[in-house]
């Protein structure tokens, strides 16, 4: 007698199981906006250090043009060593406690080390600060395991892009604030007054996140049969290693021009007063572009997938960091960065993406917080290497060189997608 096909087990459902993103789909939205708010809070107090980031190694003692850049490396990268080493640790933790104690663990962290930064005496002081705020801090990392996790797949990529957005615009408002802020309360009061901004986010995480966290995260059935072949149980691991390997040569390609963007400046006749305000505007330019773009770009790449969209925007940030060399003036090379700035803008979405849909959920947040680890690796050799070159190569030499890791990764990725 045949059975019934009624009584026969149903698929799972995003609707019907009890996964972490059933759980919070009535969330989801709500965090969304939470994040990219703080976000973007987070962001424009930490980007907006970065036009008088070298002026306020001089102001500590530093004194010869060289060892002013060569400083003005380390404190920009040591931050995200500090992250780099913790991020896969508040990954773990995300997974086992839930995703909002580590929002706020990022936010207050931040806020009482910023405070801190702006009475450094001495350019080492500023190095460990710069360095502790890496290690507790990574609020927009911790927004990014929330809601790569609690979105609906279908959507992820989107929803990345928005978040990102939310970063960019921070990125955007930071550099020009940054250009502004030191004229009119000094350079350490810009410090408390990034510390302040923070210390918003931080109450605006506690009152309006919300997370069900009421259960272990599930882990799944494995989706390949017992007879899988090697190949096949080796695809995920292919897949991830080339991603991580992706996120950081992005990084390092597109921090490695950071530290030397104000002296470049410099050296196209800009005045000394006005140093400060137009490497802001300089720097805004890539944010801006990427504003505009990233969360079409993650549209997208839930359309005509990830892997593409990661192709084509490492090529085409290749090509258009090669006339950055040439500029004459600094309006130009502001254009030339907003142009890369919406290029790159589909990147670390659609690499997010890939990662939460490749790996199980009971693993989602420690992959993430790898990936957030390989992104802030690639941010501390970038304005290391990107600074060396720069002193002993020359200026213009950085932009090849970064062009031609971008071209680099963009064969790795594409090797990753035939496997």
């Amino acid at each position: 007698m045949s059975k019934c096909p009624a009584v026969l087990p149903m698929p799972s459902s995003p609707a019907t199981d009890d996964s972490y993103a059933s759980r919070n789909a009535s969330y989801w939205r709500r965090n969304l906006v939470i994040c990219v708010f703080g976000s973007f809070t987070t962001l424009v107090s930490l980007s907006m250090r970065l036009p008088f980031l070298p002026l306020y190694v001089e102001q500590l003692g530093v004194k010869s043009s060289a060892e002013i850049v060569q400083w003005s490396g380390v404190a920009f990268g040591v931050t995200f060593l500090g992250t780099a080493l913790t991020a896969p640790l508040w990954g773990r933790m995300a997974d086992r406690f839930g995703r909002k104690p580590m929002l706020i663990r990022a936010a207050i962290g931040m806020a009482v080390v910023m405070s801190m930064i702006g009475m450094a005496h001495n350019v080492y002081e500023l190095v460990a600060l710069r360095f502790a705020a890496g290690l507790i801090g990574g609020y927009a990392s911790a927004s990014i395991v929330m809601i790569g996790t609690q979105v609906p797949p279908e959507r992820s990529g989107w929803a990345l892009g928005v978040l990102s957005t939310g970063a960019l615009a921070g990125n955007l408002i930071g550099p020009l604030v940054g250009g502004l802020l030191p004229n009119l309360i000094g350079i350490r009061g810009a410090f408390t007054a990034a510390a302040a901004m923070i210390a918003v986010a931080a109450i605006l995480t506690i009152a309006f996140i919300r997370e069900d966290f009421s259960g272990p995260l599930r882990r799944p059935q494995p989706r390949t049969g017992h007879g899988a072949s090697a190949a096949q149980r080796k695809t995920p691991r292919v897949a991830i290693a080339a991603l991580l390997v992706t996120a950081t040569m992005v990084l390092l390609a597109n921090m490695s021009i950071e530290p030397i963007i104000t002296v470049y400046i410099a050296q196209l006749g800009v005045p000394h007063e006005r140093l400060a305000t137009v490497a802001g505007i300089v720097m805004a330019g890539s944010a801006f572009g990427s504003m505009l773009t990233a969360a079409r770009l993650g549209a997208l790449a839930d359309r005509i997938g990830a892997w593409r969209v990661i192709i084509g925007c490492l090529v085409a940030t290749a090509l258009v960091m090669i006339p950055q060399a040439f500029v004459t003036n600094w309006w130009t090379l502001a254009i030339l960065r907003g142009v890369m700035g919406m290029t790159l803008a589909g990147l670390l979405p659609a690499i997010a993406k890939l990662v939460r849909q490749t790996v199980a959920e009971h693993e989602s947040g420690k992959m993430l917080g790898y990936l957030q680890s390989a992104q802030y690796a690639g941010q501390v050799v970038g304005p290391l290497i990107g600074g060396q070159i720069g002193v002993h190569v020359g200026m213009r030499s950085v932009f090849f060189v970064t062009s031609a890791l971008l071209l680099g990764c963009a064969a790795l990725a594409r090797w990753a997608k035939a496997r």
